[in-house]
């Protein structure tokens, strides 16, 4: 993967259709092992620092729940998922925006900066970015939030500015209270009222697949094959939030939403160059792959 050790003229003169991503706001969901390994921690955020200087106006939206279970379990705190989510207590609270904003947030602010970007830190709760109101429904789950609101002027701001606003999602309802938002849903309620061009979201797997053991993606998933695929129980777990995430990006005006793995380095530049990888989610075209 030689050409990635190129710079951005270098990379234009090659790959003249980078061009056409200029001033595109890209919003990348950067979370899982990726975050874990430094190397591959390292290639993620000399990509996005790439990004930028292509011309582009990336948005880094990252998750933290390996470094989240890793304090729990040092703080012998129990972890318990409900249908993907987190069930989220006070005391499960303070642990998120302790590791999400004061670590896991400052970190990547401070690594973007040391590679040569100019990053800057922002969580859901600063200017009311995502305002938040607690999720109703069967099962209780805790300080988890939905997002009613995004007030986007924060972020747009900065991007006009030159930055590259690296989010950590937790909101808040606006009287106090904080919430708990997974980082997909995060990232897609972001790339919608962005209306950004791509939203790229980084997993710990290949794709979506038809089967996690035979690793078969489906390249190509039409919104409309969800409800097909929830029911056969292709897309179950902590896929859900993610598939829903991107389906809901797709409906308020993202160009194209990619599960993407993001163990392998430069997958972000694999998919503008190649376009091959991972699975696409869109509404244009018939799904291919589904088995």
């Amino acid at each position: 993967m030689g050409e990635f050790t190129m710079n951005a003229a270098e990379m234009l003169e090659k790959y003249p259709a980078l061009k056409e991503y200029k001033d595109k706001i890209v919003v990348i969901k950067y979370g899982g092992n990726a975050m874990i390994n430094d190397e591959l921690k390292d290639a993620v955020l000399k990509d996005v620092v790439l990004l930028k200087q292509l011309g582009l106006k990336p948005v880094l939206s990252h998750g933290g729940g390996p470094g989240i279970n890793k304090m729990l379990e040092k703080l012998e705190i129990p972890v318990e998922f409900i249908d993907g989510l987190r069930y989220t207590s006070k005391e499960i609270m303070e642990v998120v925006e302790m590791v999400l904003i004061g670590q896991v947030n400052s970190e990547l602010v401070g690594l973007i900066n040391k590679l040569g970007g100019s990053a800057v830190g922002i969580s859901g709760i600063s200017g009311d970015l995502f305002h938040c109101k607690k999720r109703e429904g069967a099962k209780d789950l805790g300080f988890v939030g939905d997002i009613t609101k995004v007030n986007e002027k924060a972020i747009l701001t900065l991007l006009d500015a030159g930055f590259i606003p690296v989010v950590a999602p937790v909101g808040t309802d606006g009287e106090g209270a904080s919430f708990n938002i997974n980082g997909d849903t995060a990232a897609g309620k972001l790339a919608g009222a962005l209306h950004a061009e791509k939203l790229l979201l980084l997993t710990d797997i290949e794709g979506l697949c038809n089967s996690i053991e035979l690793r078969d993606v489906i390249s190509y998933l039409n919104v409309e094959d969800v409800p097909m695929l929830k029911e056969k129980g292709t897309i179950a777990g902590g896929m859900i939030p993610k598939v829903d995430c991107c389906v809901e990006a797709i409906e308020e005006g993202v160009t194209n939403v990619h599960i993407i793995d993001g163990r392998k380095p430069h997958s972000i530049f694999e998919l503008v160059l190649e376009g091959k990888i991972g699975t696409t989610i869109g509404k244009d075209l018939p799904s291919r792959g589904i088995k």
